[in-house]
């Protein structure tokens, strides 16, 4: 079953988003109340609407709430991105990720209770989307051929495991290039590199996994070791 993913505000940054998501495969509906950005998109997302995401009956109207994630993009009115995602809170929606234009948005957002926030400064496209399908990579760098290097929380199923046991390359095709392993500073968690992993390095809770390989491939062991 695909994701489905709704996208409020199609300025560049949200027609960006929308359209990669929908690239990967997920069902994307493109939220805007303008009704000339809804229809440049049409013919890329599953599905486009023009309402005024402020409004919560409107919101309530395309089942905003059954999404699995909803991404607020509106830029040019910060204010009614507020509004909009006070809406989204009050209708129980799962994950919300808000876009921040400074610092003093970000502070906002984050009093609100949002936990996933991106800003115009970020990547457009393959980063942004990489986390947005896959909360768990904190980084990815798209390389030729549909091959990625990204940093990954490690998944709940392998840890306490050996690395040997795991068989990355056998299983998955993926090569482990390095582990960033937490150490508590002043109770607070800083990762740093551990070297060359060996196949008897135990895979704990808190590492963060260093992938090589096919983003097919990284998702595939993502979602059968989450």
């Amino acid at each position: 079953m695909k994701n489905k993913f709704a996208v409020i505000g199609l300025g560049q940054f949200g027609t960006a988003i929308a359209k990669t998501l929908s690239s990967r495969n997920a069902e994307v509906i493109a939220i805007d109340k303008d009704l000339n950005k809804v229809e440049d998109i049409k013919d890329f997302v599953a599905y486009t609407v023009a309402i005024d995401a402020t409004n919560m009956d409107a919101l309530k109207s395309q089942n905003i709430q059954d999404m699995d994630c909803v991404i607020v993009a509106i830029g040019e009115n910060f204010h009614s991105a507020i509004l909009c995602i006070n809406i989204l809170i009050e209708l129980g929606v799962k994950r919300i990720i808000g876009r921040s234009m400074g610092e003093n948005e970000r502070l906002i957002l984050e009093k609100l209770g949002i936990k996933e926030i991106i800003s115009p400064e970020d990547e457009l496209g393959f980063r942004i989307t990489e986390s947005i399908l896959n909360p768990n990579i904190l980084f990815s760098m798209p390389l030729p051929d549909n091959y990625l290097i990204v940093e990954l929380k490690a998944p709940k199923k392998i840890c306490n495991e050996k690395l040997g046991e795991i068989k990355l390359r056998e299983d998955f095709g993926l090569n482990l290039i390095t582990i960033l392993r937490a150490t508590k500073i002043n109770e607070n968690l800083k990762h740093h590199i551990s070297g060359i992993p060996s196949a008897n390095t135990v895979i704990n809770s808190s590492d963060i996994l260093v992938l090589f390989g096919k983003s097919s491939d990284i998702t595939k062991f993502v979602d059968i070791n989450n």
